[in-house]
């Protein structure tokens, strides 16, 4: 899946460049108004559509879904914080990637359909958005917040046009692809479940280094080293907020050539040019 997840993130050219398209015509999202909330993307294994009156036979079957080891509700805490770094995870890939990202409205605070992925016919609690839930996951409101920011910070992610390896004054790739080791993305690996890329600034942009840990277990990404420029820790999405993503020119710096990503998360670094 890294190569296919990678071409997504580089706007999907496999699709629309043979017709002459750019990555603005690649609408990219996680969920819409069809099918499970992001809440309830990552807390339901199964729709629960009884509500409709349909003997829960509405509705699409293949959700792709993963509750994070209980059905619905649940007060274990640490459920709970898997299914919110989960929620980062997709909303993070989603907004670095190329294209147009779509939101679906209130998954920026969790709203919950309460496994219901065929909702038309619920007028009521189940498809209205509960706005207290700003303030109960006001730490989610602010990631989303802030990695909306963060890319409209960096243009590098917003870009017209495919990558192409155009290289920058420094002799950087427009992007390059890694696994945890560096130049090593491993894309025929059916088994892998790590994948990076350093996207190059050009002139005084800044770098980024993304890396993406989708295994169970912490992994150490090689990062690469240009004496130049000093990486900073943008987002982690395993750390609570508000360290999950640093408010811009506040980022933590980062001085090693390995970072330890956490099981399940998404870290991204950034490298301004020097002042």
């Amino acid at each position: 899946m890294t190569a296919v997840v990678a071409s997504r993130i580089g706007g999907s050219s496999d699709i629309f460049e043979a017709r002459s398209q750019t990555p603005e015509n690649s609408i990219n999202f996680i969920t819409c108004h069809d099918g499970f909330t992001l809440n309830d993307l990552v807390s339901y294994n199964q729709k629960h559509n009884e509500a409709n009156g349909e003997g829960n036979r509405d509705g699409n079957n293949q959700n792709d879904s993963w509750n994070c080891g209980v059905e619905g509700p649940t007060g274990d805490p640490a459920i709970e914080q898997l299914r919110s770094r989960q929620i980062r995870n997709f909303a993070t890939i989603l907004l670095l990637s190329r294209g147009v990202p779509m939101l679906l409205g209130g998954d920026e605070l969790r709203r919950t359909q309460l496994g219901n992925n065929n909702a038309y016919n619920q007028d009521n609690e189940v498809s209205w958005i509960d706005w207290t839930m700003a303030t109960k996951n006001g730490d989610v409101l602010r990631f989303f917040q802030r990695l909306i920011a963060f890319r409209k910070a960096h243009g590098r992610l917003t870009r017209p046009r495919f990558y192409t390896g155009r290289t920058n004054e420094r002799g950087m790739n427009d992007v390059t692809w890694h696994g945890t080791q560096l130049d090593s993305p491993g894309f025929s690996d059916a088994g892998s479940r790590a994948l990076a890329c350093t996207i190059a600034g050009f002139a005084d942009e800044a770098d980024l280094h993304v890396m993406m840990n989708m295994f169970w277990e912490p992994l150490s990404f090689q990062v690469p080293v240009d004496p130049a420029r000093k990486w900073r820790v943008a987002i982690d999405t395993f750390q609570p907020s508000p360290h999950d993503i640093a408010e811009e020119f506040a980022e933590p710096q980062f001085n090693g050539q390995a970072y330890s990503v956490r099981e399940r998360s998404v870290v991204v670094l950034l490298a301004r040019a020097p002042a």
